[in-house]
């Protein structure tokens, strides 16, 4: 019997996939966003959309991300929740361990510098458990497979809070036909981008 090659990828190969796909779409969503008319990024992400605000349930805790550089802006979107009475988190990543918890988040309230250049509640901030978490984006799929930046801070927040709500922002420009999978990525819920909403049902179509 003439033996069948194994083409399951290495964790080696596996992680250099992903590792150059990152690359390829940092810069994609780089030059994308900076080619977009001024009009058109003014109004991207200035809402989540009524569909799906209308799937959350009324004074839920959501957890959002400060966005930086070329990421789906989140500042008009925490905005609007919080207009909605919805409370407010921010990821906040204790630099000597590296571990990643999520903090109330009051608009009013000066954020400190964090991890990566981002920031996140203070100190003084409740540690909160988040209902619906929605994350940056490096790239997704059709299937709603995450790229994320690689430290998988948001993989281990997905496994250590399962009944939260996955959502995921980014631009259309980040879709791509396959996202390496390893055996503890969880595919996200749904998917906004500022021209669509992509769930799992329309996926699986």
């Amino acid at each position: 019997m003439t033996p069948v090659d194994d083409q399951t990828p290495t964790r080696d190969e596996q992680a250099a996939a992903k590792a150059a796909l990152r690359t390829t779409l940092r810069d994609r969503r780089a030059r994308y966003v900076a080619a977009l008319p001024p009009s058109v990024r003014g109004i991207a992400f200035r809402v989540l959309p009524s569909p799906l605000i209308r799937r959350l349930t009324p004074g839920s805790i959501i957890s959002l991300y400060h966005a930086t550089r070329d990421e789906a802006p989140t500042a008009n979107i925490a905005a609007q929740l919080d207009e909605l009475g919805f409370r407010l988190a921010l990821p906040r990543i204790d630099r000597e361990t590296g571990a990643m918890a999520f903090a109330r988040w009051d608009l009013e309230r000066i954020l400190v510098p964090g991890p990566f250049r981002t920031l996140q509640p203070g100190a003084e901030a409740a540690e909160v458990t988040p209902d619906v978490i929605i994350a940056p984006l490096v790239g997704f799929d059709g299937a709603l497979n995450r790229l994320g930046q690689g430290g998988g801070y948001f993989d281990r927040a997905f496994a250590a809070h399962p009944q939260a709500l996955r959502i995921g922002l980014g631009w259309s420009a980040q879709q791509v036909d396959h996202v390496p999978v390893d055996a503890h990525d969880r595919p996200l819920d749904i998917v906004v981008t500022e021209t669509a909403i992509l769930e799992k049902e329309e996926a699986a179509q």
